[in-house]
């Protein structure tokens, strides 16, 4: 295997797991700034407060997307096993 080949396959890995992790980091985010709106105007600074929200927000994102993540993986190891002799010859 040519080092080329090793990096493509490193970087279309390390893409693949950004974009699967992006949906639940952008859930995160937007319930987080909008908890602590929220808190700026009740004006209550719990600093638990936020946690139960995310946590339930993110996993039911996880939930969700989990059919697209299965997908997304048997994509790209099928992609990875059937090239396999190709990339084993370079």
């Amino acid at each position: 295997m040519s080092q080329a080949l090793i990096l493509t396959l490193g970087q279309q890995a390390v893409t693949l797991i950004v974009l699967m992790s992006l949906p639940m980091i952008l859930t995160a985010m937007a319930v987080g700034l909008t908890v602590s709106i929220l808190q700026a105007v009740t004006q209550v600074q719990e600093q638990t407060l936020s946690f139960v929200p995310k946590t339930i927000s993110v996993f039911t994102m996880l939930i969700l997307v989990s059919p697209w993540h299965m997908t997304t993986i048997n994509e790209y190891v099928r992609h990875l096993l059937l090239n396999l002799p190709y990339f084993l010859k370079q």
